[in-house]
């Protein structure tokens, strides 16, 4: 039986990906990536064959090899869906990072840098919305929890797939959110909003921190709103080293997740084993 994707399964997909309480950042990545893979298909069937000729393209066209799984992520879901089963491929087998790229981490200083940055161009939100990501280690999706009624009670409860964590805001900043929102006059419901009263989309907080990146004179390869929580993450594990603390406020359900934010650079590795002194 030939099997072809049509549009109308994939709304069908987008539809069922909502019902299960899926964020709107994922549903929208899980069909782009699919539409990635119908538009290379061209006219040709959708096989097991032809999907994994796709992962090879996808290695030979330089994708990280983790990026190459999340896209397949997407399509074995969607053939799984449709009913496809026998067209899923398996993923890359990727080794362990055993050190961090330090080239690509965030320090404290870079950090306030972009903070005095935005204040000085005038981009009070983009520097609030900043400071709450990395004060809180909330994830980009969760920024929209961050209410009026959330900074007054300093917490707020955050629901995703299926899932209900509770985030806590520091008092500092609970103080800072409420005093914008103020001056904004938005009296309940989320704080950081567009100019015509909408959620800030992912896409635009990505842009706005991206543009900051030359007046700050920071390499843009550092800053995206999720090295803001991955500062939150190394903060906080340097300053309790508890780990099982770490992933309860990350909202990780596993330790190993956690444990990929706490990868030292290889730098650090080489002063460790040079303090061992085994070498006369």
């Amino acid at each position: 039986m030939k099997h072809h994707i049509k549009t109308a399964q994939i709304d069908r997909y987008a539809r069922y990906l909502r019902q299960e309480e899926r964020s709107q950042g994922t549903i929208d990545k899980y069909l782009r990536d699919i539409r990635i893979f119908s538009a290379w298909l061209e006219d040709r069937d959708v096989t097991k064959e032809t999907v994994a000729q796709w992962k090879e393209y996808l290695v030979e066209q330089k994708y990280a090899p983790v990026t190459v799984n999340s896209m397949l992520s997407s399509v074995n879901g969607f053939l799984r869906f449709v009913g496809w089963e026998e067209c899923r491929v398996k993923f890359l087998r990727i080794q362990r990072r055993t050190f961090r790229d330090r080239s690509r981490d965030l320090n404290r200083d870079e950090y306030q840098r972009l903070l005095d940055t935005a204040e000085a161009k005038g981009q009070k939100r983009l520097a609030l919305l900043m400071e709450t990501i990395c004060a809180t280690g909330i994830r980009v999706s969760e920024v929209r929890y961050i209410t009026v009624e959330a900074a007054r009670k300093g917490r707020t409860d955050i629901s995703l797939k299926g899932k209900i964590r509770t985030i806590l805001i520091p008092g500092r900043l609970a103080r800072k959110l409420e005093k914008y929102a103020g001056k904004q006059k938005i009296a309940s419901g989320e704080i950081f909003l567009t100019r015509s009263g909408k959620s800030l989309s992912r896409r635009q907080i990505w842009t706005e921190m991206k543009a900051l990146c030359r007046a700050a004179g920071i390499e843009a390869s550092k800053v995206f709103p999720h090295n803001l929580r991955h500062l939150f993450a190394t903060t906080f594990y340097r300053s309790c080293r508890d780990i099982v603390k770490l992933a309860d406020v990350l909202g990780h359900s596993s330790i190993n997740t956690t444990r990929i934010y706490l990868i030292a650079p290889e730098d650090e590795h080489i002063r460790q084993l040079d303090r061992l002194g085994l070498v006369s």
